[in-house]
């Protein structure tokens, strides 16, 4: 099967084209157009101006990829397209182009969920070779600009959101802290950085909703602790912002981690996955496979690679393609019937 993936959820514009032949897979083209760069400027995305250049970047992207992976419209077996969550103007450009495509490629339009994606990126190591094998049940920490929750997952089609954030994503909230710290956007990356050997026990900030006995999360409240400390320091020099990075970096760590263990041990999970945008820290990867090493036996720990963190076309392709597997003949006519969803739910 040869699955073609369109991306355009937030400001990344995303083309791939995704083989898969029994459990092998082989990466034929994975594009994406950053808007980065662009919204620098403005501290965070401007859905306006992200949808005009989805406008521009989707086809010059559609045509590069065929062309790399040298393979004709009629190899593509169908299209997966993100059609939520996200920001709904830059969907619309997605979804009416893969439309389109639908319609006069005489292909089958496949609808995927961006944070099923974003887990099962996760199946996905190289260039090519076989697909990850991950034991069931399983639960995935999800953890983006715009979410933050935990699934549990019985398999790669039956997913159940049993926590998420009550407010800001803990991605919003890396962006807000590094605006209140005088950093760029993206605030994410950033904090990393700097937080590489500071001293993150000098600012002293809360853990919020780390002992609420439930799964769900929230970051708005240590965003404002920050803020608060920050106007009541006096040295705001780059050792202090470095510590201040440090510190909040590790507030969210640790609330991150403690919670997807009680998840893992409640729902007696044999893997425990990560995925999402802020996947690509590094200090969450490490901390978070001590902790799973250090508590379970048997659990086994899976993370994208850092490229797959990101949003892409390749996850999309992915997803697409368990669930054009299971019953391809109900995705044939999807093309009339296909909405954008920005607020869809797992």
């Amino acid at each position: 099967m040869l699955i073609l993936g369109i991306e355009t959820s937030c400001d990344e514009s995303g083309v791939a084209l995704l083989e898969v032949k029994g459990d092998k897979f082989r990466v034929l083209s994975n594009l994406v157009a950053s808007q980065v760069n662009i919204f620098k400027k403005y501290g965070g995305v401007v859905p306006e101006i992200a949808a005009r250049k989805h406008l521009e970047n989707l086809l010059p992207l559609l045509e590069q990829s065929l062309s790399e992976a040298r393979i004709g419209v009629e190899d593509i077996d169908a299209i997966g397209v993100v059609y939520g969550p996200g920001l709904i103007t830059s969907l619309i450009v997605g979804i009416e182009t893969a439309k389109t495509l639908s319609l006069i490629w005489q292909k089958s339009l496949i609808p995927v969920d961006h944070m099923k994606a974003h887990i099962l990126a996760n199946l996905i190591e190289g260039e090519s070779g076989i697909l990850v094998k991950i034991k069931y049940p399983a639960i995935c920490l999800v953890v983006s600009g715009g979410h933050t929750m935990l699934v549990y997952m019985k398999d790669e089609n039956n997913f159940k959101t049993i926590g998420q954030t009550r407010d800001d994503a803990v991605g919003e909230a890396f962006d807000k802290v590094a605006k209140i710290l005088g950093l760029s956007y993206p605030g994410g990356p950033i904090i990393s950085e700097k937080a590489v050997n500071a001293d993150k026990e000098f600012f002293k900030l809360p853990r919020p909703m780390i002992n609420s006995g439930d799964f769900d999360f929230s970051f708005s409240g240590l965003k404002t602790a920050v803020k608060n400390e920050w106007d009541q320091e006096q040295f705001k020099d780059k050792e202090n912002i470095r510590k201040m990075c440090s510190a909040f970096q590790q507030a969210c760590i640790d609330v991150l981690i403690k919670k997807t263990i009680a998840a893992a041990k409640e729902y007696k999970v044999k893997s425990i996955l990560l995925g999402g945008g802020v996947a690509a820290n590094k200090e969450l990867r490490k901390r978070l496979a001590e902790k799973i090493n250090l508590e379970f036996k048997d659990v086994k720990f899976f993370q994208p690679e850092l490229n797959m963190t990101t949003d892409n076309a390749l996850m999309v392709a992915m997803a697409a393609y368990f669930e054009y597997k299971g019953s391809p003949d109900k995705f044939i006519d999807t093309w009339k019937t296909i909405k954008v969803e920005p607020n869809l739910e797992i």
